[in-house]
């Protein structure tokens, strides 16, 4: 197979090379898109689809062909973008991103600030002026490798971390300064070594090699598997890999990274829904293992930003025609878009939007039955407490979607699974948000959670199968070892009943009564269009 065919630009110089979404994949056709009409989107090569079936084929017999065919075209976004990879002056650094034809969110793998060595680094910080950013990339690079390519356990570095904040005092990652960061480095290369066998790479290419190689490899984990055997996906497709110049959402007070809907993916309301996490990187926010509340501070803060945000969206849902989530990283002041896909939502926010997008002239009735075809329109309904008096109210949470669960509260996917199949419902308590626990996002009535943010992969996935999924619970403290959690002041044992209350991220103690609400006008204009589509044929 002449695979140099399947090589793919964004934003690179010479003629400009795109490709079919079956082989350029879903989230680099996008980004080609985008960059066409102009908004700000980092310069990329792609390794087609193509790549991840030979890789899958025979590794051993592909890696010299993939190391010399990365080389080559590492060269082509130096020239774009006035880096050099392994540089200790200008160092080019990059992200390396997963992208099969259809969406597949955080099923995959994605590495950040790869090309970060001990001589690099050096070339970082004359470039950038800002040691905190430095130390502070290679350590969530360390990290991150050790995860991804090695797949040893996160627990260490977690350690790790929870260790400086409490040496330091912060609250947060991102209150650690550049000496504490610096330490935490070294402390990430030693676990490393321990974890994996090996010293952290030194050699950037290598890196580079290894982090696509991991990408390729993800297609088969069993969190894929799982989500392509749900949504009825074709496993023979694979995944392609995008390497992009990064841009940094750590770089301070005036960066971060967030997600976006053009639309509320929960209710369908025509409204900006965002979540932004200031002097972070993209994993922050969409791993589902950190909160991200300061997209009200990004209004008062970079009031530009947010404005250019509002009108991306209008822009982004009008050039794909549909409801958008998009992914964004503000470096310094300035946006950059990274991604951009049909939002995942609610069925009732698919039936909402659909019936606001025809009434508005946008789609045709068709089109909209089309966008419906996978929406189960005879479930589609919205569960409201109707009375919670002597229902004690143990916190509140961010919500994730809507509707109500109650079930009997179990800790571990496993234990959801087990609870569904034998027809019991049940409410999944975690301390984040994780796409490894997809099968048990899937059995649950609801999912609450101690961390994470409404746009994270897994909130995203539950959102779209319909959950009550309460996410932030900063009053939530769980014992998953002795099966117990509490809420403040409140204990809760494994089979007590919970209360989810998706509109307002009420919790209750029980089973409150619901009410069941079926939107009902919504469903007439359906029928009508469907007796037209009958008269017309």
């Amino acid at each position: 197979m002449d695979l140099a065919r399947y090589l793919y630009g964004i934003g690179l110089p010479g003629p400009r090379i795109e490709g079919p979404v079956e082989t350029m994949g879903f989230k680099a056709f996008n980004l080609a898109r985008m960059a066409a009409i102009g908004l700000p989107v980092p310069q990329a090569f792609v390794l087609g689809t193509p790549f991840c079936q030979t890789f899958g084929d025979d590794p051993a017999a592909f890696r010299p062909a993939l190391r010399k065919l990365l080389e080559s075209q590492i060269e082509r976004l130096e020239a774009a973008c006035g880096l050099e990879f392994g540089s200790g002056r200008k160092p080019l650094l990059v992200s390396v991103r997963s992208g099969a034809p259809v969406s597949m969110p955080g099923m995959m793998e994605t590495l950040l600030d790869v090309g970060l060595t001990d001589a690099t680094l050096r070339g970082l910080l004359r470039l950038t002026g800002n040691p905190r950013l430095v130390w502070d990339s290679y350590r969530r690079l360390i990290q991150q490798y050790a995860e991804v390519v090695h797949h040893t356990p996160p627990a260490p570095f977690r350690e790790a971390i929870a260790l400086a904040m409490a040496e330091t005092g912060a609250r947060h990652p991102q209150e650690l300064d550049f000496h504490a960061l610096t330490r935490l480095a070294r402390r990430n290369l030693e676990i490393f070594e321990s974890a994996s066998g090996s010293p952290f790479p030194q050699d950037p290419l290598t890196q580079l090699q290894q982090a696509a190689e991991a990408v390729f490899d993800s297609w088969m984990s069993p969190r894929a598997i799982d989500y392509r055997r749900m949504r009825r996906i074709d496993a023979r497709m694979g995944t392609a890999v995008t390497i992009q110049r990064m841009v940094f959402g750590n770089a301070g007070g005036t960066s971060g990274a967030g997600v976006g809907f053009s639309r509320d993916p929960a209710s369908g309301e025509n409204r900006l829904y965002l979540d932004f996490r200031f002097n972070s990187q993209g994993e922050d926010v969409v791993s589902g293992q950190h909160s991200a509340h300061d997209s009200e501070r990004l209004a008062a803060t970079l009031p530009h930003v947010r404005g250019r945000l509002a009108s991306l969206a209008e822009i982004l849902e009008r050039e794909f025609g549909d409801v958008q989530e998009f992914e964004f990283t503000v470096q310094d002041g300035v946006l950059y878009l990274l991604q951009t896909r049909s939002a995942k939502r609610t069925p009732w926010a698919a039936l909402r939007i659909a019936v606001e997008q025809v009434n508005a002239g946008i789609w045709s009735p068709a089109r909209a039955l089309d966008a419906l075809a996978d929406v189960d329109l005879e479930g589609v309904e919205q569960r409201q407490i109707s009375d919670p008096q002597g229902h004690a109210l143990l916190g509140s949470a961010i919500p994730a979607g809507i509707g109500v669960a109650v079930g009997e509260i179990v800790f571990d996917p496993a234990d959801a699974c087990a609870r569904a199949e034998a027809g019991q419902d049940c409410i999944l308590v975690r301390d984040d948000t994780n796409t490894a626990d997809l099968r048990g996002i899937a059995a649950a009535s609801g999912i609450l959670t101690a961390r994470g943010g409404r746009t994270a992969h897994a909130a995203v996935v539950a959102r779209q199968l319909g959950k009550a999924c309460l996410v932030g619970c900063t009053a939530l403290h769980i014992d998953a070892e002795r099966r117990c959690a509490t809420i403040g002041e409140h204990p809760l044992r494994e089979g007590d009943t919970l209360t989810l209350d998706g509109t307002t991220g009420h919790i209750y103690a029980g089973a409150v009564p619901v009410i069941t609400q079926r939107p009902d006008a919504w469903l007439a204009e359906l029928a009508g269009w469907r007796r037209e589509a009958a008269t017309a044929g």
